[in-house]
């Protein structure tokens, strides 16, 4: 079992006149935070007030980019070239990092969001894409991707710090993917499983998948998602279960 481990929540969601997820609360329990970027979510003053919140609170800032699709919450998928990936990832990024900027701070991390993420999981060429953006915006920003995926791999070919992603409220398939969102028992809702599943993977180095499979993980940073009815709950449960465990929480 690692001694340390970082917790990541997806926050800075809202848009305009929508408000979504229990952002201020829910960066108390959480040391890293994607913050969404205005394509799948998010506006300027949302990203301005969640960074202030960030820094406020000391948890390691990430751009959180994903594809041009408000209406559909960046979790539909999309066709994209390569290099239309490298274009959305280096404006998304640069947008974030200027508001980071101008409260004094430093931008840490960027993890893809919903399709963009599950594309580059799996498709090599996507990943490359959106890594050599990474790159060339800043090589010293960390990849945030799934564990044993191309988006990993994309990262350490571009010389990038990568950190592999486990998740405590989503169920995975035999060959380690996440369950597609519309396939049924894709969430997790049932906060105990969540927190059996979070430790068995830092225990076992392993979780079991929706078919009964025991997949082998890697585990260095842990998301749970902000858009929850129940988000800021479960986040107090999965730090509870993690501090009970004797594992340091740290981004």
């Amino acid at each position: 079992m690692p001694h340390t481990i970082d917790l990541n929540c997806d926050v800075g969601e809202s848009f305009g006149a929508y408000k979504l997820g229990c952002d201020a609360d829910i960066l108390d329990y959480v040391t890293s935070a994607n913050i969404a970027c205005g394509f799948h979510a998010g506006d300027p003053a949302t990203m301005r007030i969640t960074v202030k919140l960030a820094l406020e609170k000391g948890v390691a800032i990430g751009a959180h980019p994903g594809l041009p699709d408000l209406v559909g919450f960046g979790r539909r998928l999309m066709k994209i070239s390569p290099l239309e990936a490298q274009d959305i990832v280096v404006y998304q990024i640069g947008a974030l990092d200027a508001f980071v900027k101008t409260e004094g701070g430093m931008m840490r991390h960027v993890k893809p969001h919903g399709a963009l993420y599950n594309m580059a999981a799996k498709d090599e060429v996507l990943a490359m894409a959106i890594a050599e953006a990474i790159c060339r915006v800043n090589p010293e920003l960390i990849l945030v991707g799934q564990s044993g995926s191309q988006l990993i791999e994309a990262g350490k070919a571009f010389g990038l710090q990568t950190a592999s992603e486990v998740f405590a409220d989503r169920s995975y398939e035999d060959d380690g993917s996440l369950t597609p969102r519309d396939q049924a028992n894709s969430v997790i809702t049932d906060h105990l499983r969540a927190v059996r599943q979070v430790i068995g993977m830092l225990q076992m180095g392993t979780v079991r998948s929706r078919q009964g499979t025991e997949v082998v993980v890697k585990a260095e940073t842990i998301c749970i998602h902000g858009d929850g009815p129940h988000a800021l709950q479960f986040a107090k449960q999965i730090r509870t279960a993690l501090d009970c465990a004797g594992i340091t929480v740290q981004a």
